[in-house]
């Protein structure tokens, strides 16, 4: 099949950028009818052919040895033929490009974009002639694939039914996965299994193959089509399948159009595989120009009461969301440098069966015991911020009916984000059709992959940012929106209140590593009286709630616990005061998968790092080099770490060493940390 180097002609070298046209020349190939492009430093490199059927493959290799075996390329359809045989290679193109652009927020200022593309039209060699281009980018960190159908008479709507590209292993390994098409959406525990086990599960899918290379299989720009779950058909072969629909078709698109990326990171090792940037630089540029009306910034809220059931959403004497009641959380932020203040309950339609049923929800109406304008011009002048919190029930139609009105009065009151929410089980979120019809959708089929960015386009309209929970993943298309400035889309700290069961001690190392790749999480971190309802035991250390600032990333970032919780803990209550939520830089110093973590953050404007470390049930002692920090500068590091016997099995659970030492570039910090435990530390410039 790789027989002979064929020379690329000088209109396909044309095509490159003139800095990598040497790589081009050199990674791209022609072999027995198949077209080869390597990445910029030639590493991966991946083929497309077509076999003695007409059928399309794709396959990969990573320095020479196979990563990605020969896997189907194509799509089943409803009310035609399937795209998946009868096709030859109808030409090719390639190029590359070397640039860097900058994100307002995240994890790293300045993103580089460094690939090699490989774009193959395949057309049908039958009397329908039909023609569909794959286009790849091959990155030195991993690859992206999707499909672009041109507009074409024999080919003008695609009603797809499902997906047919594979993944096709050369190995197998061990994968940390959720399962997909459950009806808890995205919040389960991770499961560990080889992954010739795996059934079906949502991206991103994390492995560690025999050989030690680390893949994670995920998807970008996820406009206007259904999610992609990963489906194992045997072995080590697996397929994309789309999330389903109420209606025959999966997705239906008018051509011309193009699919989401279908993206794969490779590394070496699990720092490596979070350090790739593969996703945001799959999605288009931001749309939405100058956001600079959004400020990452910290918040607290009337939240973590209701999850104790010390309070509640609904009307009457228990309502979390009294006037009096925010009137103090708005006084707590203030005192304590919290840009917001979280309001659930507010807003008519709590009161009943609320649950899968969001008819009777209003966003612009507050019940009688929440006073809004009092309450808005209130945190003005304190210096805050209330957010709204739109919960939905899973009656999308519902809020899209109200949206301009929703955000309308939102932004009146000086609401500068909303949290959404689509309290539902999968399967269940209503849609309303032109005729009256009702029916029921996933939470992240095509339906809902189009109602997130009409929610997102509506918010922006009026400087407003959002944060949904109950969400679609997230596919990086915070660059092109960067408004999405977070979500949930996993088991976050409510887990821990309600013991059903808590989250485990290797959670945040799982999370990392896993939902993490996809982008920021609103985890709703820092309960520091580590209690549930009823005063059970949450599975953590102090100072690992602490580490969970850095370890979980967000632009937004909660100081989930009750107020009279913190004036419990007030040494370490400082850190959360003092962390910083934007950076513009990360770098992952340590860490395996589901077992522990360290990684450091530069914050954006005060140049100081901060570092979080987490573990698992096990307790370990990590060697922290400090050679991310300025040369010829001496720093404090405000250490705040595990304290001997701190374990989150027993009463220990708190004991935590708050320490400051004098520390330079060069040094090495030794961190232990207990059962359960972590740390966290900022350095400051002396």
């Amino acid at each position: 099949m790789m027989r002979g180097l064929m020379a690329l002609t000088a209109l396909t070298l044309a095509s490159a950028a003139p800095a990598f046209a040497q790589d081009v020349a050199q990674g791209t190939a022609q072999r027995d009818g198949g077209i080869s492009v390597a990445s910029p430093d030639g590493t991966l490199r991946v083929t497309v052919t077509v076999d003695g059927d007409g059928r399309p493959h794709y396959a990969v290799t990573r320095g020479g040895k196979p990563l990605v075996e020969p896997s189907r390329l194509g799509f089943l359809l409803t009310d035609a033929p399937k795209l998946e045989r009868n096709f030859a290679i109808a030409s090719h193109t390639t190029s590359s490009a070397d640039t860097t652009w900058q994100q307002p927020w995240g994890e790293w200022q300045t993103v580089r974009d460094r690939h090699t593309e490989l774009r193959v039209q395949l057309k049908e060699t039958t009397a329908l002639a039909r023609v569909m281009d794959v286009v790849f980018r091959v990155f030195d960190d991993g690859f992206g694939f999707r499909y672009e159908f041109p507009g074409q008479d024999n080919l003008k709507t695609l009603n797809i039914a499902d997906e047919l590209t594979e993944f096709a292993l050369a190995s197998d390994g061990t994968a940390w996965w959720t399962p997909a098409g459950e009806w808890n959406r995205y919040e389960y525990l991770y499961n560990k299994t080889p992954v010739s086990a795996v059934t079906q599960a949502h991206t991103p899918v994390t492995m560690k193959l025999a050989d030690g290379t680390h893949l994670a299989f995920h998807e970008a720009a996820l406009v206007d089509f259904a999610g992609m779950w990963l489906r194992r058909v045997e072995g080590t072969r697996f397929r994309a399948t789309l999330s389903p629909s109420s209606q025959a078709a999966r997705v239906s698109r008018d051509a011309p159009f193009t699919t989401p990326w279908r993206t794969v990171r490779v590394a070496d090792s699990a720092p490596q595989l979070y350090m790739s940037q593969l996703e945001l630089n799959l999605n288009e540029p931001n749309k939405l120009g100058d956001v600079s009306w959004f400020t990452p910034s910290k918040y607290v809220g009337v939240w973590w009461e209701m999850h104790l059931d010390k309070a509640t959403w609904a009307t009457g004497d228990k309502l979390g969301a009294k006037t009096a009641n925010v009137k103090r959380y708005i006084d707590f932020a203030a005192k304590n440098g919290f840009r917001g203040v979280l309001v659930e309950g507010w807003n008519v339609g709590w009161d009943g069966g609320w649950f899968d049923n969001g008819d009777a929800f209003d966003f612009d109406k507050p019940v009688a015991q929440f006073d809004m304008a009092a309450l808005s011009a209130y945190a003005k002048k304190k210096g805050v911020h209330l957010i709204g919190h739109h919960e939905t029930a899973g009656g999308a139609s519902q809020y899209e009916a109200q949206l301009d009105d929703a955000y309308r009065f939102a932004a009146a009151n000086g609401i500068e984000v909303v949290k959404t929410g689509y309290v539902t089980d999968a399967g269940q979120v209503d849609r309303d059709w032109p005729d009256g019809k009702r029916t029921q959708e996933w939470h992240d089929g095509q339906f809902m992959a189009r109602h997130h960015l009409k929610v997102v386009e509506t918010a922006a309209k009026y400087k407003i940012a959002v944060n949904p929970h109950e969400p679609i993943k997230d596919t990086g298309l915070r660059r092109t929106y960067p408004n999405w400035v977070s979500r949930e889309g996993a088991r976050g700290q409510e887990y821990n209140a309600w013991g059903v069961p808590k989250n485990p001690p290797e959670h945040e190392a799982n999370l990392f590593f896993t939902r993490m790749l996809a982008g920021p999480f609103d985890f709703t971190p820092g309960v520091l009286s580590l209690e549930g309802k009823n005063g059970e035991p949450i599975h953590s250390t102090l100072a690992k709630q602490l580490a969970q600032y850095i370890v979980l990333y967000s632009p937004i970032q909660m100081a989930a616990d009750l107020p009279e919780n913190y004036a419990k803990y007030p040494g370490a209550f400082q850190f959360i005061k003092d962390v910083a939520v934007d950076w513009t830089d990360t770098r992952v110093l340590n860490g395996e998968v589901g077992d522990y973590v360290t990684v450091v953050r530069k914050a954006k404007g005060s140049g100081e790092w901060f570092l979080g470390a987490v573990t698992d049930e096990e307790a370990r002692t990590v060697e922290v080099k400090l050679d991310f920090l300025e040369p010829g500068k001496t720093f404090e590091a405000q250490i705040y770490r595990d304290g001997e016997g701190a374990d989150y099995r027993t009463a220990k659970r708190h004991a935590i060493v708050i320490e400051k030492k004098t520390v330079k570039r060069g040094d090495t910090l030794p961190l232990w940390m207990g059962p359960g435990g972590g740390a966290a530390i900022r350095f400051v410039a002396r």
